[in-house]
């Protein structure tokens, strides 16, 4: 078992950013301490660098798991980004030995129907009994364009069923039928708001991001869901963070239509580059891709946390010429020569991905 050692970087523990080095042994950290001179498989100098707990994407699409049309070879789309630990949003195929499989740390939200303005759960009690424990929630498609929704009446119906299990609802939010006010009002605590910061009608600059902070205030999780530039205007998103209508959580809502092609290199790194553009501060974009998805996956026992005796999950970051340019759908356009890049990603103590 390899003891790997990071030195000289700047370490964010997924809650505050320090300067100290970190020791792995095996699947662990042992030390976690300025100055270490200890023996070691492998050295790695951080200087100029920012080490981070492993990242947590808490909306991807996981080949195998997700739909074929969507589903991306997820380790190829998230070690090189430095997440190692995801959550897919679909849960249509796969099973619970196929997650043991990956490498990567995983989590599932199970898919509900909507059919004539009615929940249909039959194949969601199915999907939730195949993935057992894998099984965090529910994701669903409150959209007019892939379920026949008007009303938020199949919402509560779905919400009740999941919250009567203990699990949480991911609600995909594009081209709702109602104000985002009346669809955030259906949610409860830990239930997730996706691509919170859509374009177009019943976005949330509506009511000026008003029922968002309510429902932020009441414990719901907001979650940008990027999908690059598809689910995500960027105007709306800039004047969330100028007002101060900050998300919970980054995600990449990555796909094989999506990963390593969209504006440039796209997956996580890109996603954080965007925010930081848009006027997020550093310490708030660490947080939503490492304890606060963790949290809100229900696994912050487990991710997105640098501690001694914790598994040795972590990553590391400099910004380099890793360019980006995406034009979302209202034309709002985001370029950049320079954005993050993983150097060096860790996974249960094993180096799965170096860049140079």
């Amino acid at each position: 078992m390899a003891r790997i050692l990071i030195k000289n970087g700047r370490v964010w523990d997924g809650e505050r950013f320090s300067f100290t080095d970190i020791l792995t042994d095996g699947d662990r950290i042992v030390k976690m301490e300025p100055y270490l001179s200890d023996d070691a498989t492998y050295t790695y100098d951080a200087t100029d660098k920012t080490v981070s707990a492993g990242l947590v994407d808490a909306h991807v699409h996981m080949r195998g798991v997700s739909t074929d049309r969507f589903g991306t070879p997820i380790e190829t789309s998230s070690f090189p980004f430095g997440v190692t630990a995801a959550a897919d949003a679909s849960g249509e195929q796969g099973d619970r030995a196929l997650l043991e499989r990956f490498m990567l740390r995983n989590v599932v939200f199970a898919k509900a129907k909507i059919q004539n303005n009615r929940a249909d759960l039959c194949k969601t009690e199915e999907r939730l009994r195949v993935f057992e424990d894998r099984a965090v929630g529910i994701k669903v498609y409150f959209d007019t364009t892939i379920s026949e929704v008007v009303d938020t009446a199949p919402l509560r119906q779905i919400c009740e069923f999941a919250h009567a299990r203990g699990l949480r609802v991911m609600v995909h939010s594009s081209h709702a039928p109602v104000p985002m006010s009346a669809l955030l009002q259906t949610l409860r605590v830990g239930d997730i708001l996706t691509h919170s910061f859509h374009g177009g009608i019943h976005n949330a600059s509506e009511d000026d991001f008003e029922s968002m902070r309510e429902a932020q205030a009441r414990g719901v999780v907001i979650d940008v869901g990027f999908a690059g530039h598809v689910h995500t205007d960027f105007a709306i998103l800039r004047q969330a963070i100028e007002q101060g209508a900050l998300p919970d959580v980054i995600s990449t809502d990555i796909t094989k239509l999506s990963a390593y092609t969209r504006g440039g290199r796209y997956g996580m790194t890109m996603c954080m580059s965007i925010a930081k553009q848009l006027g997020m501060r550093e310490e708030d974009i660490f947080k939503a891709v490492t304890a606060n998805p963790a949290r809100a996956l229900g696994k912050a026992d487990e991710w997105g946390c640098l501690r001694v005796g914790r598994k040795a999950d972590l990553a590391v970051f400099d910004e380099t010429n890793e360019g980006y340019d995406l034009t979302d759908k209202a034309g709002h356009r985001v370029s950049s020569r320079f954005g993050y890049r993983c150097v060096l990603t860790l996974c249960d103590g094993q180096v799965v991905y170096r860049n140079g």
